[in-house]
């Protein structure tokens, strides 16, 4: 581990790797805000991707601005075959930054392309067998990330101010949500039973099912690609729901979370998404993905825990992080029932 610590002198520029999905992101909004907190007069930049740019464009909060960067294998795509341009790297080094933070992953890849900034001070994560930054803390299996981050960041002296994100939801959100679906009725419920993970989806039929049982008005959220699962719930529930596919950017769906009482989903982004504009949440996570991505509070946050540990199909092992993944999709979470989830819905609509 890197042995020195504290707060770095002269620091007017901040850039901080975090180039992946909206959750990822999320997860990491504690330690951004806690950078902002500790160097208030640096500018931060985050390297992220398009539709970073995108969302946080003129959005309130700890990011000033948004290098988008193309497809880099290990840093910002998984794919092979895709080093980081040379051009791209000399304006980025142009930019002088003073710090250079990695909360990307072990560092693999991302920790040379942060050194390769040219930075005053690096600072991340490092796996075994990674290069090492000028500060650096160990990358270790079964660790909250937002926990994770939130140690790179007290190694340049920033202390968490909260262990939670928070989202602003803008007026030109809010104007999208009234464009595309008008005035959402009061007591408003929202399902969303997507993830890009199909073994973190909790069945269509079992959604449905808690929706029925809901005195309130529901809308299912998702993304284009998950049409089927939408339309899977609404067409298994005995009464009407709107559906939301694709109708919506993330800010507009910011703005119609932020109009619910209440968000049921998996462990997936549009969770975190609702629960950083302020909406209670019941979510269904694997057991794994609880200690890694699940909320940090309960007061108005509930996951239901699946403990399924190997593949409902071949038995493989699913708690070794380094074992190869088999091929079956099944879900991982059937074992959670509609009547735990039900107990929580209930309890926090009632509160």
């Amino acid at each position: 581990m890197g042995s020195t610590s504290g707060l770095v002198d002269g620091v007017e520029r901040i850039a901080v790797l975090r180039a992946n999905a909206l959750g990822d992101y999320l997860l990491a909004v504690p330690a951004l805000t806690a950078l902002k907190h500790a160097y208030p007069g640096a500018r931060l930049t985050l390297l992220g991707v398009s539709w970073h740019a995108e969302f946080l464009g003129g959005r309130p909060g700890p990011v000033d601005d948004v290098v988008a960067l193309p497809p880099i294998s290990g840093v910002s795509t998984q794919a092979g075959g895709h080093p980081a341009p040379e051009e791209l790297c000399a304006g980025l080094r142009a930019r002088r930054f003073d710090l250079a933070v990695q909360i990307h992953g072990g560092g693999r890849y991302s920790n040379p392309f942060i050194r390769g900034l040219g930075a005053r001070v690096t600072a991340g994560m490092r796996a075994p067998g990674a290069e090492s930054l000028d500060r650096w803390v160990p990358y270790t299996d079964y660790h909250h990330e937002t926990l994770r981050f939130l140690q790179v960041a007290a190694l340049v002296g920033a202390v968490a101010g909260g262990l939670e994100a928070r989202v602003a939801v803008t007026g030109d959100d809010r104007a999208e949500l009234a464009l595309a679906l008008g005035e959402p009725p009061r007591g408003l419920v929202a399902l969303h039973p997507g993830a890009r993970d199909p073994r973190r989806r909790w069945p269509v039929e079992r959604f449905a099912e808690v929706a029925d049982g809901i005195d309130r008005p529901i809308a299912v959220t998702g993304a284009p690609e998950e049409k089927d699962l939408v339309m899977g719930v609404v067409d298994a529930m005995r009464r009407p729901a709107v559906p939301v596919v694709g109708a919506l950017g993330i800010g507009g769906l910011a703005a119609l979370y932020e109009r619910c009482d209440l968000v049921i989903a998996n462990d997936t982004g549009p969770r975190h998404l609702a629960a950083a504009v302020g909406t209670a949440t019941v979510a269904v996570y694997w057991c794994g993905n609880l200690i890694n991505f699940g909320p940090l509070s309960r007061a108005r946050h509930r996951p239901l825990v699946s403990w399924t540990t190997a593949c409902p199909v071949c038995g493989a092992d699913g708690m070794d992080p380094r074992a190869e993944r088999c091929p079956h999709d099944l879900s991982w979470v059937t074992d959670v029932s509609v009547d735990r989830v039900m107990e929580q819905v209930r309890d926090l609509l009632d509160a």
